[in-house]
């Protein structure tokens, strides 16, 4: 139903910036809430950023409010995690991930189901 594909991770200095993709396949991501997760060795997968299917509404984890963004391009299927003043602490293996309902609505505690899954892309952050 659907392919996900993220690119642009690669090797940065504390303080600078990186934007991060996602390219979908298939014909239903404008009428798919999309998110950003994280992994880093020896921890759990940890949540990142959300957008709703019509990029109206994004949350984001206390980690990420006032230095990441994530955004979307409907006509282009693709979605994006802008991220600045970049710590050794956000050194992970970035994955984004797709809504498995249609035109799901965001609220701070709605849960949704990330059924579809890119293959990731590494983030380092050296100090």
């Amino acid at each position: 139903q659907v392919q996900l594909v993220e690119f642009g991770g690669r090797l940065v200095q504390a303080g600078e910036s990186l934007r991060l993709s996602c390219a979908a396949s298939g014909d239903t991501f404008s009428r798919r809430a999309m998110a950003w997760f994280r992994q880093a060795p020896g921890k759990e997968r940890e949540f990142v950023a959300r957008i709703q299917w019509n990029g109206l509404a994004t949350n984001y984890a206390d980690s990420a409010k006032g230095r990441f963004t994530i955004s979307r391009d409907n006509a282009n299927k693709t979605v994006f995690l802008q991220m600045n003043s970049l710590k050794p602490e956000d050194t992970a293996l970035y994955f984004c991930a797709a809504d498995r309902r249609l035109f799901s609505a965001l609220a701070p505690t709605t849960r949704l189901d990330w059924a579809y899954w890119g293959q990731g892309t590494q983030v380092t952050v050296s100090s």
